[in-house]
């Protein structure tokens, strides 16, 4: 969930006005005439639950010391995720640069500036895989555009990882992301999924605000098909409530429900 940053105005002046005041750092690749940069973009996988860092490889922690510029889409939870994970890690070392969906095409510009002047930048999301359901797919456009390497991590994706355990078809699938809050919209929406999950046996994935997973199961129960497969996926890689279960619609309509409110939770529709 994006949060607001007291600084992010401040943050991105002082950047954009000259923090790196380095001459660029370029090579020009006398074929092609095209610029080579000398600097990576690293996409750092984040914990799925905070302080649950046994998911994360260990090469994540090495490769924290090539980074010159964090964009996070949470500096709090950001700086202490990487402590964790390397308690040698300085904080005060790197710079810091806002990442949120709204403020991505405002932070590009310090992006580029950072990666022009031989600054390796890492990307990280406040969990998961940045970039998938997550901010920074912006920036990596942009450095893609450059002709900068980008070196994705391995670590936890919670779509991967429910889809994973459903049970459900891992040969097509499709993630859509939020569905409409409205109730009529969301209706519609659900029936246009479960119509291809019927049609072409493609597995649907979905999530939703954490506060409204209630409002969202009973949704699926009032208007998808009793034989239609459903997954629910509810705080992932948790050691303490992490739940998994895939049942019939008809078979939830009489299962006691699991406890989903205010829970981090992936939805999956599936053929039967």
């Amino acid at each position: 969930m994006d949060r607001c940053f007291p600084e992010r105005d401040k943050t991105l002046q002082a950047l954009a006005c000259g923090l790196w005041n380095d001459k660029p750092t370029l090579m020009t690749n006398k074929d092609t005439q095209h610029q080579i940069f000398t600097a990576m973009v690293y996409l750092i996988p984040a914990e799925l639950v905070e302080g649950v860092h046994t998911c994360i490889p260990a090469y994540v922690a090495e490769v924290l010391g090539e980074c010159h510029v964090f964009f996070v889409e949470n500096e709090r939870t950001a700086r202490r995720y990487l402590k964790r994970l390397r308690k040698d890690f300085v904080v005060d070392d790197h710079a810091w640069v806002p990442l949120s969906k709204g403020d991505e095409e405002a932070s590009a510009g310090v992006f580029e500036k950072a990666l022009r002047a031989g600054k390796s930048v890492g990307i990280i999301s406040e969990a998961g895989c940045p970039g998938v359901a997550d901010p920074g797919q912006a920036l990596v456009a942009r450095a893609q555009a450059l002709g900068v390497k980008v070196r994705p991590l391995v670590g936890p994706s919670s779509v991967l990882l429910a889809l994973m355990a459903s049970g459900l078809n891992g040969q097509s699938f499709r993630f859509s992301g939020y569905l409409p809050i409205d109730a009529a919209a969301r209706a519609k929406a659900i029936r246009q999924l479960e119509d291809e999950v019927v049609r072409n046996g493609t597995t649907q994935i979905f999530i939703e605000t954490p506060y409204r997973n209630r409002q969202m199961l009973q949704a699926l129960l009032e208007h998808c098909r009793n034989d239609t497969m459903l997954c629910l996926a509810v705080h992932i890689t948790s050691p303490h409530d992490e739940y998994i279960r895939t049942l019939r619609i008809g078979e939830w309509k009489t299962a006691a429900p699991p406890d989903i409110h205010k829970k981090p939770a992936i939805f999956l529709l599936g053929a039967g």
